[in-house]
């Protein structure tokens, strides 16, 4: 049954390998069940309600992908874009949290809409192949970024912006988890080159036990005040009927004191960011798995964009913000997932986790750092497939793939490669091969900055 509903052998892979990969890509996501109900939690939102509400959209968004497109990618609420819901339009701007979540659900609206009419697959497909390999390379860099951070070695510094970490101060906490981290992603590298399968996931469970042992001999010390807990499993049971405090409150903001254009302003925010963050993350993965065809296109991506904006409209209904395609989906890939049965196992996963989120919330970052640091690395890779001797290609690509981490965003690397995709071919007598999708991206992207 398996086989048939999802094509395993024609994907050249296993039940055994897409368990793994489901396994692995849930495992690097987990850290959203306890970020995101902090975040919204600042927003005025009940945290377990929120927990709840993100295990939930990340369940339905991950099997909706499964199902309607046959890709081992997973959803859940996006980080940036919940920052933005809860800092900006709860915080700066004064509105309610239930504005905000009908803002989320219009914005899901839309995109079903857009989805059905084949809108975003059509801005998909205009994307240059050299360009959508640029956008790969920037996602692995963001995410080896991220991964660097999660395991405190890239820490702030205000003369440099960014710095390593200086390991003899705070040993017994950041110091340590550091080091650890290091330890993870060297475990990783090694059994992966040895061809160990599953050794993506092997490299997250060794980190988090050796955190373990290291609490054990002391050598760690939690610190709850700095942000350095336990690293013991916590066991415990979530109270579910918390959910009721954000279910369907969409639908009961009161819209007397909204002004049209703020909410306008705010619709248009989450549309831009979600349709190029999830864009971008389709074409790094698919592109690292092998995925698009030889015309650089995602075969069903109908299905992936319409599971994508479905998810995000429910997600509003349940009460978290827009949930989106995860890219640290990229581990499971890394570990050999090519179909939906990867995500059907991180979409169950996240349903056990509404009852175990204690047990789940206490994987500690640094030992799921290493698995994004190196699945980075697999998609960095991809850079020796740019075409370097054509300028007005590789440019682009460099500028996207260069922006993405520097910028912080996978939305701000894809604007930046295709404004400057059409100045560069423009000015260098290329227009032709320019097509008209491409020029209203551009004036998009660039009204974007002057006027949201």
């Amino acid at each position: 049954m398996l086989e048939k509903m999802f094509k395993l052998k024609e994907n050249n892979t296993s039940v055994k390998v897409e368990v793994m990969g489901g396994i692995t890509t849930f495992m690097t996501m987990a850290y959203i069940l306890a970020v995101n109900p902090s975040m919204l939690e600042a927003a005025g939102m009940d945290k377990t309600a929120v927990l709840i509400a993100t295990a939930l959209a990340s369940f339905i968004g991950t099997l909706m992908m499964a199902f309607l497109a046959n890709y081992p990618f997973a959803l859940a609420p996006g980080m940036g874009l919940n920052a933005y819901f809860a800092y900006t339009v709860c915080g700066s701007m004064g509105y309610s949290w239930q504005i905000a979540l009908m803002a989320v659900f219009v914005e899901g609206l839309i995109f079903i809409v857009l989805s059905l009419t084949n809108v975003r697959e059509a801005i998909f497909n205009a994307i240059p192949t050299n360009l959508k390999k640029g956008v790969s390379v920037g996602i692995g860099l963001f995410i080896a970024f991220i991964g660097l951070q999660h395991a405190g070695v890239v820490v702030a510094n205000s003369s440099t912006l960014v710095s390593y970490i200086d390991f003899t101060a705070n040993f017994r906490t950041a110091g340590i988890c550091a080091v650890l981290a290091l330890i993870g992603l060297m475990v990783i590298a090694v059994l992966y080159i040895k061809r160990v399968k599953g050794a993506i996931l092997i490299g997250i469970v060794v980190t988090w036990v050796l955190g373990i042992l290291s609490q054990v001999a002391g050598l760690y010390v939690p610190d709850a005040e700095a942000g350095f807990y336990s690293l013991y499993p916590v066991w415990g049971f979530t109270d579910i009927t918390a959910i009721g405090n954000t279910f369907g409150k969409c639908f009961t903001a009161d819209f007397s004191s909204v002004r049209i254009f703020d909410f306008i302003a705010i619709l248009l925010s989450f549309l831009f960011v979600d349709m190029f963050d999830t864009l971008g993350t389709l074409i790094g993965v698919a592109n690292k798995a092998d995925m698009l065809d030889k015309d650089g296109k995602l075969p069903n991506i109908k299905g992936a964009l319409l599971a994508d904006a479905i998810a995000t409209s429910a997600g509003a209904v349940l009460g978290t913000s827009t949930t989106t395609t995860f890219v640290e989906s990229s581990s499971g890939v890394g570990e050999g997932a090519r179909t939906g049965l990867a995500s059907v196992v991180t979409g169950f996963l996240f349903l056990v986790s509404i009852v175990l989120s204690p047990l789940f919330c206490s994987i500690p970052n640094f030992a799921t750092a290493p698995a994004l640091i190196f699945v980075g690395f697999l998609m960095v890779s991809t850079v020796v497939s740019i075409d370097f001797t054509d300028m007005t290609e590789s440019v682009p690509a460099y500028l996207c793939l260069l922006a993405m981490p520097l910028m912080y965003s996978i939305s701000e690397g894809i604007a930046v490669g295709v404004i400057s995709y059409v100045i560069i071919n423009v000015a260098a007598g290329k227009a032709k091969k320019i097509t008209p999708l491409m020029y209203i991206l551009a004036v998009l992207f660039v009204c974007k900055y002057i006027f949201l």
